[in-house]
């Protein structure tokens, strides 16, 4: 199996929506989605200017709390829109501050809004969004605490066939990721016994905030913070519970975990490292580790996955294949084949996964194009309870059953006053 005829597939077999441009995307100019951003960061930029070089959409506005990450936003995307002959972007569909999720959701300038802001208001923003008719893409994870995820389950159910809602899984949508969970469901390596999976990265890094003031330092630097993150098993290692998720066909049903900071000195109070075994049913046990520190470069994300008939390789960088009764390997044909992976601070990740953003933007706007909306809040919520229920695990020192986890009335409090941010 190659890139070319895994392409040359049909939807239904590959998992994946790929469809001739001209049959997806030939629209008339004033035809195309208007899309917004909200949150101009270093990953709500890479993934909207995705949207804007491979697909129809346009990007036609902007938002976010602070006037400077806006400015910088427009200054990018102005160029990027010049590049692909489109006009800059109004400063009238410009909005900035606490309350710039909704002038956003309310302009009727714009048709969805991909929601890059901290995870602690992906729901609130969601919430927002949908409720005035626009269709989101929204970036994992779908809540931070257990009581989010309900409100998130809420919205979902209300507005289910009105509005398309995808949420950043883009792993799902590699073409090397597809078609080996594909054969896995097909039975290519008999029954699944258990799954061995890492996510180990370099820190994260900002630049020097001496002498900032400590709330502004936070939503700055808000990958360093627990509240506004939901620590780094929730909102980076998540992308490999959620494909042994999909692997699996469900979450798990208990984790026992430890977690701890024991590298990283900078500002904030998240993790470095993990350790989680997570409890499917029918026994199926995944043993999972993370570790994000250091200045190295050290990426290193994969799952193997261990059946009765062979073994599945599914690395983020490197082949990934099937040993054992039905050999198998991924060839990638294409003719200037991506160097290999390396960690990239705003998701744009090469080698394995540098398709990834790419199918997954098709498949959001054509969802919308064609009227099939898609409503993956459910899929979200249940990815990021299994990360919650590996994070409880690590903070109690105890086994947690998923059905304690549907117990749990923790809630995240921000402790700052948003409202100063105009």
């Amino acid at each position: 199996m190659n890139r070319r005829k895994f392409l040359g597939m049909s939807a239904a077999g590959a998992g994946l929506l790929i469809l001739k441009p001209k049959t997806a995307f030939g629209y008339e100019a004033n035809s195309a989605v208007r899309y917004a951003l909200l949150g101009c960061g270093r990953r709500g930029t890479a993934v909207a200017t995705s949207f804007a070089k491979n697909t129809s959409a346009r990007i036609v506005a902007l938002a976010d709390i602070f006037p400077d990450q806006l400015e910088k936003a427009k200054t990018h995307f102005d160029e990027v829109n010049a590049g692909l002959g489109h006009p800059a972007i109004d400063p009238k569909l410009m909005f900035r501050g606490y309350t710039a999720f909704q002038q956003l959701a309310a302009s009727p300038d714009v048709d969805a809004i991909q929601i890059s802001t901290p995870p602690f208001f992906h729901v609130e923003h969601l919430e927002g969004v949908v409720s005035a008719g626009k269709h989101a893409y929204c970036e994992k994870p779908v809540g931070v605490d257990f009581a989010q995820t309900v409100r998130a389950l809420e919205i979902a159910k209300r507005v289910d066939g009105t509005v398309s809602i995808d949420v950043g899984f883009q792993v799902r949508s590699a073409p090397p990721f597809a078609e080996i969970v594909r054969r896995i469901h097909a039975g290519e390596i008999g029954r699944i016994a258990s799954i061995s999976a890492h996510y180990n990265a370099p820190a994260s890094s900002y630049p020097d905030r001496s002498g900032m003031p400590a709330d502004e330092r936070r939503l700055r630097d808000w990958l360093w913070d627990r509240t506004l993150s939901g620590d780094i098993l929730l909102e980076q290692n998540i992308h490999v519970i959620d494909v042994c998720n999909w692997i699996v066909g469900t979450h798990p049903i208990s984790a026992v975990g430890k977690s701890s900071r024991l590298v990283v000195q900078n500002f904030g109070n998240v993790s470095d490292n993990y350790q989680v075994i997570f409890t499917y049913p029918g026994g199926v046990e995944l043993s999972f580790s993370s570790t994000q520190f250091g200045t190295n470069g050290f990426f290193d994300v994969s799952e193997r996955i261990f059946g009765s008939l062979g073994v599945a390789d599914a690395p983020y960088s490197g082949a990934l294949k099937i040993a054992g009764q039905n050999p198998w390997t991924w060839v990638d044909d294409a003719p200037a084949k991506s160097a290999p992976g390396k960690f990239a601070a705003d998701g744009a990740f090469t080698d394995n996964l540098r398709l990834a953003d790419t199918m997954k933007d098709r498949g959001f706007i054509e969802s919308i194009t064609s009227g099939k909306f898609h409503n993956q809040i459910a899929d979200g919520v249940s990815s990021a309870r299994s990360c919650m229920l590996g994070r409880k695990a690590a903070e109690t020192g105890q086994e947690v059953a998923w059905d304690a986890l549907q117990q749990n009335s923790e809630a995240y409090s921000l402790g700052m006053d948003i409202t100063q941010f105009k």
